[in-house]
């Protein structure tokens, strides 16, 4: 928990967020692993709670939360699971994305329809470019004042139920990241067609699927801010995307700590329960620590983004650890629980699961890892 005094509201919006995991997420978290597709249901309720959306200004319609407001929300929200979280909080990044690089008119209309309750994709991922966005290969060509866009993308969350894409494409494939242009396209645009549901290890009430472009023509009124803007929207959406997955790696391992120190004070070995023995005692000492160090990250990264400041080391510094942290916890929480710990009739075979892609998506961790000895050399 925060080691500093929460506000008023603050105290209301985090007691409704988790008051809505433990009642409206954790009990169906097992049945929409078993659907893998987006949770209509616990979405449209999370809408009725007005948790969707909550980065979205007021200035727009929306909750106008800080962001430390939102990974706070983020990490109860994800003690629940990580996949519903997941797949309630993405448009908080289209959101992001938006706000740093579309115009008043583009904010107005898509930011209005998400909190119409709409759910948006963020088309970035291809086969041969995830980390290196430099390496997109998706072209878009000018047309008198059309694009004509052929490629395709993958691992594009919430791609099968949304209804618009924020579209990242090389406008001038010579021109390295000053290449690089995004695009609002919808999902019936002619040319545009989605790929099947991918199966996937974890997070699966959290969909993803691939898009294909096939000649598809797009407006110069669609694109996001100038020609050659791609690069740097996606950079800043970076810097406040990030936080949201190290939030979620927070509330991953806080779960495992929960499930593992309730399961070791009950599960005796010897004579006494496992908690005291000194190895398991130790693991779950370990996980409490880590798991606050990756919290106060966490922390921090969102907070600097709120004071306006820098926050791409923080950033980088809270999703590597925090995720980190999450896949150590799962996989130690699986140990403590031993045999039952590779059983589905316990969590914490589902939080091992979950854990591993929080090191991957958003920038792999040892994209994190040059990203902070870049930012360390430049300070």
């Amino acid at each position: 928990m925060p080691t500093y005094s929460l506000t008023e509201d603050q105290r209301m919006i985090l007691d409704l967020a988790e008051s809505f995991a433990t009642k409206e997420m954790r009990p169906v978290a097992a049945q929409w692993e078993k659907r893998a597709t987006f949770p209509h249901e616990v979405h449209k309720k999370a809408m009725v709670a007005g948790l969707l959306n909550v980065v979205v200004p007021e200035a727009y319609g929306g909750p106008g939360l800080s962001y430390l407001d939102f990974i706070m929300v983020t990490e109860r929200l994800a003690h629940a699971c990580v996949g519903l979280a997941g797949a309630l909080s993405l448009n908080n990044m289209i959101a992001d994305a938006l706000l740093v690089g579309g115009s008043e008119e583009q904010k107005t209309k898509y930011l209005g329809r998400m909190l119409a309750g709409e759910v948006g994709g963020y088309a970035m991922t291809e086969p041969a470019a995830g980390s290196n966005v430099v390496g997109i290969e998706t072209l878009a060509v000018k047309k008198g004042n059309n694009y004509l866009i052929n490629g395709s993308k993958t691992w594009i969350s919430n791609a099968p139920v949304a209804s618009f894409f924020i579209v990242f494409a090389k406008t001038d494939p010579d021109s390295g990241h000053s290449g690089l242009s995004a695009f609002l396209v919808e999902k019936d645009t002619p040319g545009l067609r989605l790929g099947n549901n991918l199966e996937k290890l974890g997070q699966k009430a959290f969909p993803a699927a691939e898009l294909f472009f096939e000649e598809m023509v797009v407006s110069s009124e669609q694109r996001m801010g100038a020609e050659g803007d791609g690069f740097s929207i996606a950079m800043k959406v970076f810097d406040r995307s990030r936080p949201m997955v190290a939030a979620l790696g927070v509330g991953l391992s806080q779960r495992c700590l929960d499930e593992s120190l309730a399961y070791a004070k009950l599960r005796t070995s010897m004579g006494k329960p496992i908690v005291q023995h000194q190895m398991v005692g130790s693991k779950i000492a370990e996980m409490g620590m880590r798991t606050e160090a990756a919290r106060l990250l966490t922390h921090q990264s969102a907070d600097l983004l709120d004071r306006g400041e820098r926050n791409t080391l923080q950033a980088a510094y809270a999703k590597t650890f925090a995720s980190d942290t999450a896949a150590w916890a799962s996989s130690e929480a699986v140990q403590i629980f031993g045999g039952m710990g590779y059983s589905v009739e316990y969590p914490v075979e589902k939080l091992y699961r979950d854990a591993k892609v929080l090191q991957i998506y958003e920038g792999t961790n040892e994209i994190q890892r040059l990203i902070m000895a870049r930012e360390l050399s430049r300070e």
